[in-house]
């Protein structure tokens, strides 16, 4: 392990100022990926900035208008034990609940998650899926933005130097309104994703779907935003055809490479299978409300 400096801030702006002072500082939300790096002689910072003694950057709130904030810092273990944030989000949870092992997710968090800018991070494609958006916070104030636009390619980010995610915001949701969140892994646990794939629907008193996101991840340079696969589910119930819409704007949208954890074809393949299944997972979710 290299040497290095480690700061735990108390507030926000001290760890801005930590940040700047030392060009290759890293941030460490829950340090599952960092520390990992650290080891390997990927990653050599002079500084190790640590989040979780800075308020707001760990815990759920319930917002009044019925959506959630949730600190970049937050384990995944602690968004588990939130009863209603499962409940609202239960695709969210999900996802944040199938990084790494039990242990692991004890530390590793959002924030953490999102900013290693895997394409095949587990808890960003139900992120993007539930439209949620990220407060960060840098040298020139705060700012938010979807985290569809926080990654840049593998291992890369669109933050600034000195920028920080501070928290995630959650919509609030619609009366029959769900989530889910599949992945496929070659193993039965422990494992980085083939595929995942992301859904969020909203429904009518009638059933019918009247919104509907879908997200995509290890299938490009980035975690997706399928607009086309949503709408193709949008106006009316979750039929077969509409399931094959959806199946094929999946399918278009994935540009994935062939490593040894599967191929082009059978990743692309995939997307469409995982997005069929997880919009039914969604859809019956929602009707259940």
């Amino acid at each position: 392990m290299p040497q290095f400096d480690y700061v735990a801030p108390t507030t926000i702006d001290d760890a801005v100022k930590a940040l700047l002072a030392a060009p290759t500082a890293k941030v460490l939300a829950g340090g599952t990926d960092l520390i990992v790096q650290m080891r390997a002689g990927r990653a050599r910072p002079a500084t190790v900035v640590d989040l979780k003694r800075i308020p707001g950057a760990t815990g759920v709130r319930r917002e009044a208008d019925g959506g959630f904030t949730i600190g970049a810092a937050t384990s995944g273990a602690v968004l588990g034990e939130d009863a209603a944030l499962v409940r609202a989000w239960p695709g969210v949870v999900e996802a944040a609940n199938l990084i790494g092992s039990t242990q692991v997710q004890g530390r590793a968090s959002l924030g953490g998650n999102l900013c290693n800018a895997s394409p095949a991070a587990d808890s960003v494609p139900a992120l993007i899926a539930a439209r949620a958006t990220c407060v960060i916070v840098g040298p020139a104030g705060r700012r938010e933005a979807p985290v569809e636009t926080i990654q840049a390619g593998p291992g890369r980010t669109t933050l600034q130097p000195g920028e920080i995610i501070l928290e995630f915001r959650l919509p609030p949701r619609p009366k029959r309104a769900a989530d889910a969140y599949l992945r496929l892994i070659p193993r039965t646990e422990m494992d980085i994703a083939v595929v995942g794939a992301g859904v969020s629907l909203a429904l009518d008193d009638a059933g019918t779907i009247t919104e509907a996101y879908v997200s995509l991840g290890a299938v490009a340079p980035t975690t997706l935003l399928v607009a086309a696969a949503g709408q193709a589910l949008v106006g009316g119930k979750l039929t077969d055809a509409a399931l094959e819409k959806l199946d094929a704007a999946a399918r278009a949208a994935c540009n994935p490479i062939d490593d040894k954890r599967g191929t082009i074809d059978y990743r692309t393949k995939i997307a469409g299978v995982l997005a069929r299944r997880a919009a039914a997972i969604a859809y019956n979710r929602a009707e259940a409300r």
